[in-house]
């Protein structure tokens, strides 16, 4: 067991407090269960430092366990289960901003991860989304999340993030999808209980994003929810409704100091890029890859 926070420890103790009761509990094995501790720093560190799975140090124990569990962990949800108790815990302390702000970040999909054929490499449209964090899925996408940008093959994480930066929805996509269709994927994807009766809360007081978010789709769907939008129109979509004249409807309004807090989603991102492996795209299934993105959520949320 890592014991105290040592200077190798992946986890404060602050933190395991949060995450431990929410692991789930073994019973009635006949074979020793490596406890979770050891486990998930294993997880952490591989993820944090880029290695690969057969390097990892001998402390965190056998290196298939370690992936193993974490395989388990992101295919039957229990990432997107923690993550949800540990956002509901803090909406209940009404620690929660819910000026959400969105937007998507492009990462390269290294060799490792692009073991594909010629012919089944991705080569266009918007690729295929993976869940949201809220509705957890165990079907693997037909293009692994990987998909071809000007990059090269890279993959495209999309966040919802609260007033402070922390993930509430997490979707993942190919690198050449767009920002927009992921849009209402992913406020589909917010879902925090109650910490008493009542259903859970789905809608945001405001959704922030960029011009990439601009579109009829997303703000009438934002207006009939009682959502304030707080994206800025392009200028060909105000050139466009210029020449409509009276039939190009009112020109778009939105708070502009409200939208300067929009920087926080740009923030998770740079904490996110900070885990090497989740910088580059190492895994092969967008799965489990998206575990990880999903626990990196969960240590954001648990930072003191």
């Amino acid at each position: 067991m890592i014991l105290g926070v040592a200077p190798l420890a992946e986890l404060t103790d602050g933190q395991w407090a949060v995450i431990e009761p929410l692991m789930p509990q073994v019973r009635g094995r006949s074979r020793p269960y490596r406890e979770h501790r050891q486990v998930v720093e294993g997880i952490v560190h591989r993820y944090r430092c880029g290695v690969a799975w057969r390097d990892l140090p001998e402390r965190f124990g056998p290196w298939q366990t370690v992936w193993k569990r974490h395989a388990r962990f992101s295919r039957d949800g229990t990432w997107d289960q923690v993550l949800a108790a540990v956002i509901a815990a803090a909406d209940a302390a009404d620690e929660v901003d819910w000026a959400v702000s969105v937007d998507a970040t492009i990462n390269r999909a290294h060799q490792h991860a692009t073991s594909l054929t010629r012919a089944e490499h991705p080569t266009g449209g918007i690729g295929e989304l993976h869940e949201s964090a809220a509705r957890p899925t165990r079907e693997e996408p037909a293009d692994h999340g990987i998909g071809r940008s000007r990059g090269g093959l890279s993959t495209k994480v999309h966040h919802a993030v609260d007033g402070r930066g922390r993930p509430l929805s997490i979707v993942i996509g190919a690198g050449q999808a767009g920002d927009a269709p992921a849009c209402l994927p992913l406020l589909a994807g917010i879902r925090v209980a109650r910490a008493g009766p009542g259903r859970p809360r789905t809608r945001p007081t405001a959704v922030l994003g960029d011009r990439a978010y601009s579109s009829k789709a997303i703000r009438a769907h934002l207006r009939s929810r009682g959502i304030t939008a707080v994206i800025p129109e392009p200028r060909d979509q105000q050139a466009h409704r210029t020449r409509r004249g009276s039939k190009g409807g009112r020109p778009v309004t939105y708070d502009r100091e409200l939208y300067k807090q929009r920087n926080v989603v740009e923030c998770s991102f740079a904490l996110l890029k900070q885990w090497r492996a989740l910088a580059t795209h190492y895994d092969k299934h967008a799965l489990i890859y998206r575990g990880a993105v999903v626990l990196a959520g969960v240590l954001a949320w648990t930072r003191t």
